[in-house]
């Protein structure tokens, strides 16, 4: 344990550096901490894994400062959340889901739940296989409604909240900040060996994809785009990447908001139409 002026850094070493790094702030020092303290403490510990996978230095470097300024929002934030899925649905505020990361190798994602504990994943299963075999757009599941989320849990997956568990996920070095969108084993195993190009960089939480229309582009697009950004990425264009999520976002939860007004208005007018 590492006390920085009112910042408590807990962490477990390994033989590829540190497995997993947790941050706790204390209420009345917030104010005190070094960023410069805490960036050299957490790089140290990084740098050895780092090394030994060939992921970019400067990458590492952006994901890390990126975590640290955001944390004062981040936190109440995540708390609020994770309270907020309590009060509203039985069972775990984490959902834990395996998925293959950076040249196939696997990783537990976390997420926060957006839907009721035990709801069954053949649906998304089936739901995916379908759309990796077609051309039709990349919409998700419960554009069309889903009776397995949680109350508001739509509101969670259209604005991205129900990934922000996924930082402890870039903080352990198996995602980052910018990159493909981590796919699930199931996913994996419909690969061609073309597409599996887009596995040679770490996976992110936000992506060439995701601010590229996302939601209008087929498996196929999606595929091309993350390989684009794998041949071609840099500091500068993940820079890019996470100044375009934001307005990226917003789009989404419109398009999401209008696809379920018209579904509304559609079930309204068969039910008249049934009278």
């Amino acid at each position: 344990m590492l006390r920085i002026k009112g910042l408590i850094i807990l962490f477990r070493a390994g033989t590829e550096g540190a497995k997993w790094v947790f941050i706790k702030f204390l209420p009345k020092s917030v104010s005190s901490i070094l960023v410069k303290d805490v960036l050299e403490f957490v790089w140290e510990e990084n740098m050895a894994t780092v090394r030994s996978r060939g992921i970019p230095t400067w990458k590492r470097a952006l994901d890390i400062a990126c975590l640290i300024f955001a944390l004062p929002v981040l936190v109440p934030l995540v708390l609020i959340i994770g309270l907020w899925i309590k009060l509203l649905s039985q069972g775990p505020v984490l959902f834990r889901q395996e998925r293959v990361g950076y040249r196939g190798s696997r990783f537990t994602c976390l997420k926060f739940r957006s839907m009721k504990a035990g709801a069954d994943s053949n649906v998304h299963k089936n739901y995916l296989k379908e759309l990796i075999h077609s051309e039709q757009p990349m919409t998700k599941i419960d554009a069309k409604g889903d009776s397995r989320l949680i109350p508001l849990g739509a509101l969670l997956r259209s604005t991205g909240l129900d990934e922000l568990p996924q930082l402890l996920n870039v903080l352990r070095g198996e995602m980052s900040i910018v990159g493909p969108r981590p796919c699930i084993p199931y996913e994996y195993e419909h690969y061609l060996p073309w597409q599996k190009e887009r596995l040679d960089t770490l996976p992110g939480l936000t992506g060439l994809w995701q601010v590229s229309g996302k939601n209008k582009t087929t498996f196929n697009e999606m595929i091309k785009l993350d390989i684009a950004y794998v041949r071609n990425k840099s500091s500068w264009l993940d820079a890019k990447i996470i100044l375009k999520t934001i307005p990226a976002l917003i789009m989404q939860v419109r398009e999401t908001r209008a696809s379920r007004r018209t579904r509304l208005l559609t079930q309204q007018d068969g039910t008249l139409k049934g009278i």
